[in-house]
């Protein structure tokens, strides 16, 4: 990396987003590199597919620039960009089965149903691993609910009040479905996890979703 990558690295999001909105359209280039990994990981946890994921963020990227001038600075962008790629996803649910509205109630009883066994994608055969397959697989498994809250606390690192704010439920339910994760994937697992090496979202896909969406709102 050289010195002006790293210094433009070292700007924060709020800052980065100011120069954007004032034209340096190019840097919009370091927020998709800094939330390529976080919203993979929280679109699979949903969507179970990886390359309906990747279409999914650069659909959020590309709506996250095309409002870039309503983000009010109250929030970190963090959070409103992923809840714009949790909108998307849930989108994608709602298109393939039937309507649904985001709140606690339906997402207990509608979206956050144990989902049917799917082959594996691509992004499952790439962890040859035999432990890192034994725990996507029991990932996967688990219910929605469980398994979004346990990949943006556990794999992502989110912390709960971040957290609950994306997925727009209380603190106490953050809590409850992440002991509830952890329950169902302690009967299917006995050796530890690395959260570097769970759901990997690899350089050259970084860098085809970067140039995807950099390309579309270059010319915009």
């Amino acid at each position: 990396m050289n010195k002006e990558a790293a210094a433009t690295d070292a700007i924060g999001d709020n800052e980065v987003i100011a120069r954007i909105l004032l034209g340096e359209k190019d840097l919009y280039a370091v927020l998709m590199r800094r939330y390529n990994q976080r919203l993979y990981r929280v679109g699979m946890a949903i969507i179970i597919d990886d390359v309906e994921v990747e279409d999914a963020m650069q659909v959020a990227y590309i709506n996250a620039y095309e409002h870039l001038s309503k983000f009010s600075f109250k929030a970190q962008f963090s959070t409103w960009l992923t809840r714009i790629m949790i909108n998307e996803c849930l989108l994608r649910v709602r298109n393939r089965r039937k309507s649904i509205n985001m709140n606690d109630d339906i997402i207990d009883n509608e979206i956050h149903q144990q989902l049917p066994t799917a082959e594996l994608t691509p992004a499952a055969q790439m962890l040859n691993a035999e432990l890192k397959q034994i725990l996507e697989t029991a990932i996967r498994q688990l219910p929605e609910k469980y398994r979004t809250v346990f990949i943006m606390r556990e794999v992502e690192q989110m912390n709960i009040a971040e957290t609950q704010d994306c997925l727009d439920i209380s603190e106490v339910n953050v809590k409850v479905r992440l002991n509830r994760a952890k329950s169902l994937l302690r009967n299917s697992l006995s050796a530890y996890y690395k959260n570097e090496e769970l759901l990997p979202f690899h350089l050259s896909r970084c860098n085809r979703i970067v140039e995807s969406v950099m390309a579309k709102i270059t010319f915009a």
